[in-house]
Order: structure tokens, then C-alpha cells, then sequence
């Protein structure tokens, strides 16, 4: 950015008080996107969700790989990566009733991943183990998901 800051600055300065505003132009503009992305916090049930997808995509691998499953290895991969991808989609929602909506379908996500890793341990392809490893993150994420929904329902105005 800062280069082609220059290049505009050098090919404008035959006309010096339009390369001036031109600068402070982009100069304003690349300090408000800085200030924008530093404003957005952090987002713990983004942060959460997409640590679990990738808990998720390499259990896909281990199970395809290692225990050559994969029907079910493919219903968790939706699942589980879903759940992650409808928070993020949440975070630009259109209203606060898309923000609820998006938010509910990676409840209903994280609730049938919960059913496909009880099925993954009952047909013998994760142990006990590994079942209580990935139910205790799934099962904080519904926690937190349930927790936003409510609130944000709480807010609507009826």
C-alpha cells in the first residue's frame, strides 16, 4: 500500500496540492480499515468453532486412512465443519434475525455432529477416549451457541 502511495504521490506532482489530498486520502482510508479490523474483537465462539472444525477434518483423515470408513466420516465432515462456517457466516449478518438464524443452524449442526460421534464410537472407529475429547468441545460450543441465541432472541423487539 505504501508503494503505490508513492507511485500516486510521484506521478501527481506536477499538480503538488492535488497529490496532497490525494495522499491524505489514501492515508485516511488505509487508517480506517486498520482501525475497523482492530475494533472487531475476539470472537470466542468463532474462535472455538473453527479449532473444532479442524479437530473434525483431521478425524475425517484418521478415519478414512487409518479405519477406511467413510459414510460416516463424510456425514461428521459436514457436520462438524458446518457448525463453524454458519458462526462465521453469522458475523455478517443482515439482521438480527439472520444473526439468530445462522446461529441456529450451527446449533442443529453441532447437535447431529454429537449424534455421528456417538455412532463413530458405538460402531468402534474412535474410543471411549476420543469420544469424551471431541463431545466435551462440542459440547462447550452448544453451550455458547444456545447462550447467543437466547440473548440475542431476548433483544428482539416484539
Amino acid at each position: 500500500l505504501l508503494t503505490a502511495i508513492y507511485c500516486i504521490f510521484n506521478s501527481c506532482n506536477r499538480h503538488t496540492h492535488h497529490s496532497f489530498y490525494l495522499y491524505n486520502l489514501i492515508l485516511y482510508l488505509y487508517n480506517l480499515k486498520t482501525t475497523l479490523m482492530l475494533q472487531r474483537k475476539e470472537n470466542i465462539i468463532l474462535t472455538k468453532t473453527e479449532a473444532f472444525s479442524a479437530r473434525i477434518v483431521n478425524m475425517y483423515r484418521y478415519l478414512v486412512e487409518v479405519k477406511h470408513e467413510h459414510i460416516i466420516a463424510n456425514q461428521i465432515l459436514r457436520s462438524g465443519t458446518s457448525i463453524g462456517a454458519n458462526t462465521a457466516e453469522s458475523r455478517n449478518a443482515q439482521s438480527k434475525i439472520d444473526f439468530i438464524h445462522k446461529l441456529s443452524i450451527a446449533l442443529k449442526e453441532a447437535d447431529e455432529t454429537e449424534y455421528w460421534l456417538k455412532m463413530l464410537n458405538s460402531g468402534h472407529y474412535i474410543t471411549d477416549r476420543q469420544l469424551q475429547s471431541m463431545m466435551n468441545d462440542n459440547e462447550e460450543i452448544i453451550r455458547i451457541l444456545t447462550k447467543i441465541i437466547k440473548t440475542s432472541k431476548s433483544s428482539l423487539v416484539p
